[in-house]
């Protein structure tokens, strides 16, 4: 009888052997020299997630790793994507990042005013994604026009970048800024055609809703914008380049876009406009300004009559012709 209880005990004691194992090897913090980044390809098996951690010493067994995973019942919820591992860490604690999806987090900034394919190039030059994927995924989720719809913004993302994922989320954030100013559809396509031009003729929050003022009067009044962006952006889709300079002759070369030439709103915006933006072209300013032009310092000195906006334009080129002089 004695006998049998001791077989029963070493029995027991030898079955729980490979759970202790496990414990002590999930349980035992290991020390980075280095810090180490992992990539977990996504579908990755436990094996192969295990083998990973292993070769670059971040766990000393891949099978105590798979046993603890299966023990946890977690092995179809770790996440794929890179992982930064620096402190000591035991394997415990790593499963939980992996079941967390605790990834290395990236950002890339987007600035106001840039048309679609210059923030595409941004991407493609701040992520390891070609630019022919950023185009071919904004095609596939804008198949028909694609200028100013993406809000510029600083946007977090993981790694391995998903295109489409990323600019989605840039199409969200703009179309949540133009619901909460209009529930509106064609409103709100109006909204982003002036926020664009407001992008564009100053970079002063101030200043916005009076550029906005003076687009919403020139248009109700019926009177041609005659914002030279317009004009630019106009000869960049017809010929897909611009010089730089604008010269007199490119005020009367009618394109789609050249508000000189033709009265109202471009048929599309000419950039991707920001949050103060397009607020601004929602609420503009309560005064009666249809002109302006630079004063010199960064900013415009606004009119609300011809003559007055003619004294500026001269005041304008007495400052243009002193600072030229100063070169």
């Amino acid at each position: 009888m004695k006998k049998l209880v001791i077989f029963s005990i070493v029995g027991l004691l030898l079955l729980m052997l490979p759970f202790v194992w496990v414990f002590w090897q999930a349980s035992a913090d290991v020390a980075l020299l280095t810090p180490v980044e992992i990539s977990v390809p996504k579908g990755a098996s436990t094996i192969k997630i295990g083998r990973l951690l292993h070769a670059e010493g971040v766990i000393t067994s891949p099978l105590a790793f798979r046993l603890a995973v299966r023990l946890k019942g977690v092995g179809a919820g770790l996440h794929s994507g890179l992982y930064r591992f620096e402190e000591p860490a035991n394997i415990h604690t790593i499963i939980s990042r992996l079941e967390s999806g605790d990834v290395m987090s990236f950002s890339v900034t987007l600035p106001e005013g840039l048309r679609t394919d210059e923030m595409l190039a941004i991407l493609a030059h701040k992520t390891d994604v070609k630019l022919p994927q950023w185009q071919a995924a904004l095609k596939a989720l804008l198949p028909g026009e694609v200028e100013g719809r993406l809000l510029p913004e600083t946007y977090q993302y993981s790694k391995p970048i998903e295109p489409k994922r990323l600019l989605q989320s840039m199409i969200d954030a703009q179309k949540k800024e133009l619901a909460a100013l209009s529930a509106d559809v064609s409103q709100q396509d109006r909204l982003r055609i002036m926020a664009s031009i407001i992008e564009k003729e100053t970079m002063l929050d101030h200043e916005r809703p009076l550029v906005s003022a003076a687009i919403h009067n020139r248009l109700k009044k019926g009177m041609p914008l005659q914002m030279d962006p317009t004009v630019i952006y106009g000869i960049w889709r017809s010929k897909g380049s611009f010089s730089g300079n604008i010269h007199r002759k490119d005020l009367t070369t009618d394109t789609l876009w050249n508000t000189y030439t033709r009265r109202g709103l471009p048929p599309t915006p000419i950039g991707n406009p920001g949050a103060a933006s397009l607020r601004a072209a929602a609420t503009p300013a309560d005064v009666d300004y249809l002109y302006f032009v630079a004063d010199g310092t960064g900013g415009h000195k606004f009119a609300a009559t011809l003559a007055e906006h003619q004294a500026n334009v001269k005041q304008w080129i007495k400052i243009e012709k002193k600072m030229n002089r100063g070169k």
